[in-house]
């Protein structure tokens, strides 16, 4: 473990994280940092808690969306997926009936 100094809104938090983990925590602390600003210079500084808090909820209503956009997705490749196994099913289906007649035709010759 390893300790790594992140700064937010001009306030420093000590957090502990995997050693490795230092770049990409301070990455996202920038991030978070960046919507705390935004949000100050339209909201005021109302308090580090009122801003972590409300970055926070803007950063999970994207990760929601992101979720829902997934899903959404998934869904209309899954239909795609289930339209295209049934073409498949029916050239098999297709294939299979001309085989039978082509083998009940060398039966008969």
């Amino acid at each position: 473990m390893t300790e790594v100094r992140l700064t937010v809104n001009g306030r420093g938090y000590d957090i502990v994280c995997d050693a490795g983990d230092e770049e990409r925590l301070q990455t996202l602390a920038r991030e978070i940092d960046r919507r705390v600003a935004q949000l100050a210079g339209s909201v005021g500084q109302i308090g580090d808690a009122r801003l972590l808090l409300m970055a926070g909820l803007l950063v999970a209503d994207e990760l929601a969306e992101a979720k829902n956009e997934v899903s959404r997705a998934q869904g209309e490749r899954t239909r795609e997926d289930l339209a295209r196994g049934e073409i498949v099913a029916d050239a098999i289906e297709k294939l299979a009936q001309r085989i039978e007649a082509l083998a009940a035709r060398l039966e008969a010759a």
